[in-house]
């Protein structure tokens, strides 16, 4: 099987990431189907937010960088009207199939097809882990585009400084797939979340456990 290269030529070139998440993309549905691999502060976090954006009566949710869909089903399950987009088709098919009561796009975290002040909720669940320090900025910027003022905004993330290859953990299912993925500490994430527009609620950095090589990080936010 040839090689899928994730290094972008230039920061929101993401084809390689999209070849690689189409690749592997029937595995990762069947390995992590659910929030199985979520700790339970992880998921008191998501339940957080469900529970901002439900409670205004304004509950439609941009699960941006869905996936297989696992987070949205997990977000509907709390009373969300959820709308997933990924990069990946294989990722949005995977989505499809095994959600087929939910709506899934395909499209780019750095230019959303959604008018602005569309949601009241936009989750970022490890969906902004492999754009690099240069085109983060553009990604929280359309995030805080679609959201209606006092909307919410979750976040979640590796932390640390640097950058890991994670190319490893797709070869041991025979994929031999090249991704990267970046690290953000909680200040400058925060930092990004703030020249957005958005105001930061809330933060939870948990230490790493089990397989997990690096600290976990979870920000809410609020539009104004």
């Amino acid at each position: 099987m040839r090689p899928v290269i994730s290094s972008p030529s230039s920061p929101l070139d993401f084809r390689g990431v999209r070849r690689a998440y189409d690749t592997v993309a029937e595995d990762y549905a069947t390995h992590l189907p659910d929030t199985r691999a979520e700790a339970p502060l992880d998921l008191a976090m998501i339940d957080t937010f469900a529970e901002a954006v439900t409670s205004d009566g304004h509950a439609l949710v941009l699960d941006a960088g869905c996936g297989s869909g696992r987070m949205s089903r997990y977000l509907t399950e709390r009373g969300c009207l959820v709308r997933g987009i990924d990069l990946s088709p294989g990722m949005v098919a995977m989505a499809r199939r095994d959600h087929p009561d939910l709506v899934f796009t395909v499209g780019s975290l750095a230019d959303l097809p959604y008018p602005d002040d569309r949601f009241a909720g936009v989750l970022l669940w490890y969906s902004t882990i492999h754009t690099p320090p240069a085109g983060q900025a553009r990604v929280f910027a359309e995030a805080a585009r679609v959201l209606r003022p006092s909307g919410h905004l979750l976040v979640g993330f590796q932390a640390g400084e640097g950058t890991r290859d994670v190319s490893g953990a797709y070869r041991r299912f025979g994929h031999e797939v090249h991704l990267e993925r970046h690290l953000y500490t909680a200040d400058q994430v925060a930092a990004e979340i703030e020249a957005a527009g958005l105001r930061e609620e809330c933060r939870l950095v948990r230490r790493a456990r089990g397989r997990e090589r690096d600290d976990q990080a979870f920000l809410l936010a609020r539009a104004h």
